[in-house]
């Protein structure tokens, strides 16, 4: 049998509505972990096919219901000692695409029970503020300041 690791390039999708308000759900894996949804590229997938298909494994939403926007920017960031295991030998950095997707407003989300145990709408500065990942505060700080590109 072989083992299938991560493609350690990845999309991050801060879900916000018009008046910023931003939707963080809590890892499965790790309690108190707070994130906007992420996931990694599987083989022949675009971004914006990455894109869509995480934001309805881990929300249940689809993405053309919604206004996508691509943020236009990466990071590259060193890839948590925890999570190691999924990547490659040797493979130590992710890289992070970023995009936006805004929603009407607030609303009750499907997690996937696997990934995600909770879910909250936090304004986007008391979002940053409790998310685990430097680069997912990051993101969501651009909500405050315009519509994050």
């Amino acid at each position: 049998m072989s083992t299938l690791y991560k493609t350690p390039i990845s999309v991050l999708v801060v879900i916000h509505t018009p008046d910023r308000q931003v939707l963080l759900i809590e890892r499965a894996d790790h309690a108190g972990w707070w994130q906007s949804v992420t996931g990694s590229q599987e083989a022949g997938e675009s971004l914006l096919q990455t894109v869509a298909r995480e934001v309805h494994e881990e929300t249940g939403l689809r993405v053309a219901e919604h206004r996508l926007s691509d943020w236009g920017y990466h990071t590259d960031y060193a890839i948590y000692a925890c999570y190691q295991h999924r990547y490659a030998p040797g493979t130590t950095h992710n890289r992070e695409h970023v995009f936006g997707l805004e929603v009407a407003a607030p609303m009750a989300v499907v997690l996937n029970p696997e990934e995600h145990t909770a879910q909250r709408w936090l304004p986007w500065n008391d979002a940053a503020e409790a998310c685990f990942s430097p680069s997912n505060a990051a993101a969501i700080q651009r909500v405050g300041c315009h519509d994050g590109a």
